[in-house]
């Protein structure tokens, strides 16, 4: 029952999202000059992406034809979950790029309160696709599989197909939008001292191009692999581990928590919940004239998990009854307040309101060098209270649940991500949000609307800038749990292929162990390595970019003086084609490390690096996110005229930290939550293999 019922209430998400859409391709999209920018931004996202997708059809398809062999079931479930993401990808960026130049028109004609309306809606198109498919295709297979723990293994492979497409998405996207950007910016707003998004630089429309191909569908492609995995991992753990220790009397539970089927319809319910909380949610964000648009955004998110808290309690109720329910409830309760709490650290520590981004903001005056140091150093701090909040949760989490059985306790792990996960639907949409609203703004200052329009799209640029800081420290963090749940999962798995008792294995996985420690130095290498091959990418395109740019104003000194336009096609080409081209390398990184590391240093060398990837990601995965945020809004806040305004030495500084944080916050830091969990994906899929290719060695351990 609560399978069909979370299939429906996907189905509607979905029905909801395209009538949304719908409504906002109905709306006035301005004339002229307007127009005619919104065209180029959208024939450029559609050119890129139409070639992303082919390299990474190509990937996907080796892999489904591997997968094959392992089980056709998995192999059909992995080609369903990429091209899910792919599409909620694409009608996500297709709403985008729409919504964008309407937005400006709305700002232009009836003023901030529309215009926000509008931008959101245009987000929450992407939130609720990206909740509504991943939420019906899960609990349709599922059902077409027969609902047994067989069906459940073979539906990691939808997590597998979304997670491949996602961390090559995020990354291509993140190389193509932050190369664009630091291109821009570098030539224009610090040697030609022309404003950001001025139609004279040719990399402007490149720019506005990544807002859409990196934040709104790599994002998008990033969110939807998060939710769904967390909602795959817990299930497997409900119809593996769970089953397990019930059918052979290992614990002894009330009678109707003994029905393992019914943990494995939690998530479901749990994700029901979420789309329910998010479209009542999505209502209250509204705005008067002259008013904050951030705070209707935050308050979104928390009246969501208000109503997530609500629904949840009579859903883990029924199907768990009284006293396992409320425990599972507050389990649920933990992923929410952690995922808040990690929502609210990134907003003080990236809000142009709030002390660091000002502190940054100051520090500028004396130069880009003290703009990077105060930066990393409030980067760095915004790590502790995140850390120990998931810590917390994670371990609060475990304890209420294990203190029946192990497997227990690793299955409130994992639902504490799905918990915070449930949350997707109304953080996507404040997240795609921003995008539009940058786009929206440039579009403004191109078409020369004038300040006041620009003003009120400053404003709403502003608060999409937070939301996306939010919404990556979300992601990560989330990511760090959903990936501890793999990982544990992976190592179920490893004791049913050798068949050693709970405290050999637990024994065997030991940080003491000479291969677990091992795996874990690899481990803390690979995000170190990613991070290396994603910043060099960007760096290697925008030195390209910059070099045309430059060209551009060399050969062309009439584009300055509004005499000779700029050739934003040849801008938009170099980038697309260096993206392209670098975007495999740390794919392939992400598959194949688990693999080499498995079958040539054994399973319990890979759990170690799951472990040490995982840990590593999570902490610099929310370092850049936050970082680059901050140098970011401390550039906008000297623009707004504060410590000199536009043009001054502070605002040089700033443009320098935010170009320096662009790769970070943008690339390949939110890059990292998908590394970690396809890592976990892949190992767990490949978990069988690599035990029974290293089995003699593993029997003659136990």
């Amino acid at each position: 029952m609560f399978t069909i019922v979370a299939a429906i209430t996907g189905l509607i998400a979905i029905i909801y999202a395209l009538v949304l859409a719908k409504l906002i391709l109905r709306s006035p999209q301005g004339t002229g000059r307007m127009v005619e920018i919104s065209e180029f931004i959208k024939e450029g996202a559609k050119a890129y992406l139409k070639k992303q997708y082919s390299v990474i059809l190509i990937i996907a398809l080796i892999i489904a034809g591997l997968l094959t062999v392992i089980s056709p079931r998995m192999a059909l479930s992995y080609v369903l979950g990429a091209f899910s993401s792919v599409a909620a990808g694409y009608v996500g960026m297709w709403v985008a790029v729409n919504a964008n130049v309407r937005t400006t028109y709305s700002a232009k004609e009836y003023g901030l309160s529309r215009a926000l309306r509008l931008a959101f809606n245009g987000g929450l198109v992407m939130g609720l696709m990206v909740v509504g498919l991943g939420t019906l295709l899960v609990a349709v297979q599922y059902l077409l599989y027969g609902g047994t723990s067989d069906a459940v293994k073979d539906i990691v492979g939808y997590s597998f197909g979304a997670s491949t497409v996602a961390l090559f998405a995020r990354v291509g996207g993140g190389i193509y939008t932050k190369a664009a950007d630091i291109g821009a910016d570098l030539v224009g707003k610090v040697e030609a001292g022309i404003p950001e998004d001025d139609p004279r630089n040719p990399g402007v429309i490149a720019d506005n191009v990544g807002d859409n191909v990196g934040d709104v569908a790599g994002m998008g492609a990033d969110l939807f692999e998060s939710y769904v995995g967390a909602i795959i991992s817990t299930m497997f753990i409900g119809a593996i581990a769970i089953r397990d220790i019930i059918t052979k009397g290992y614990v002894v539970l009330p009678p109707q928590a003994c029905e393992w089927s019914h943990w494995v319809m939690v998530p479901l319910a749990v994700a029901t919940a979420g789309i329910i909380s998010s479209i009542i949610a999505s209502f209250f964000v509204r705005v008067k004239e002259g008013g904050d648009p951030s705070k209707p955004l935050t308050l979104s998110s928390v009246i969501s998990a208000v109503i997530v808290a609500a629904i949840s309690y009579p859903l883990t109720t029924m199907l768990l009854g009284y006293e396992m329910g409320v425990r599972v409830w507050v389990v649920i309760l933990l992923g929410l307040i952690a995922g808040i709490v990690v929502g609210m650290t990134s907003d003080y520590f990236t809000n142009k309101n709030k002390p660091p981004v000002r502190k940054v903001a100051r520090m500028s005056q004396m130069g880009p060098a003290l703009t990077i140091l105060s930066g990393m150093s409030y980067g760095f701090l915004s790590i502790i209270i995140p850390a120990i909040g998931i810590a917390l949760a994670e371990l609060i989490a475990y304890l209420i649940l294990g203190y029946y059985h192990f497997w227990l306790g690793i299955y409130g792990v994992a639902l504490a991500a799905a918990g915070m996960l449930s949350l997707t639907g109304i953080v996507m949409s404040a997240d795609a949000y921003g995008p539009i609203t940058d786009n929206a703004a440039g579009i403004a200052e191109q078409a020369g609307l004038g300040e006041d329009v620009r003003a009120i799209t400053d404003k709403l640029d502003s608060a999409g800038n937070t939301m996306k800081s939010i919404s990556k420290g979300f992601a990560i963090g989330s990511a760090a749990l959903t990936a501890l749940a793999y990982a544990a999962a992976y190592s179920s798995n490893i004791a049913q292929a050798t068949g050693l008792s709970l405290g050999k294995m637990m024994a065997l996985l030991s940080i003491l162990d000479a291969k677990v420690v091992s795996g874990m130095l690899i481990g803390i290498a690979l995000p170190a390595a990613f991070i290396a091959l994603v910043i060099i990418a960007v760096s290697d395109a925008a030195f390209v970019l910059i070099d045309e740019i430059r060209r551009q104003f060399r050969e062309k000194p009439g584009i300055l003086e509004f005499k000779e336009k700029p050739d934003y096609g040849r801008a938009v080409s170099i980038v697309t084609a260096y993206a392209i081209k670098r975007l495999i390398t740390p794919g392939l990184l992400a598959i194949l490390a688990p693999i080499i590391i498995g079958f040539v240093l054994g399973p319990y060398a890979l759990a170690g690096a799951l472990m040490a990837a995982i840990v590593t990601g999570l902490l610099l995965g929310l370092f850049q996110g936050n970082v680059g945020n901050t140098w970011d809004n401390a550039k906008k806040y000297i623009e707004e005229g504060h410590f000199g305004g536009k043009g001054s030495e502070a605002h040089k500084a700033g443009v320098i930290g935010d170009t320096v944080g662009d790769p970070l916050k943008d690339a390949a830091g939110p890059s990292l939550n998908i590394l970690i969990k396809l890592m976990s994906v892949v190992s767990l899929v490949f978990g069988p293999l690599i035990v029974q290719h290293n089995l003699l060695a593993l029997l003659g351990l136990a």
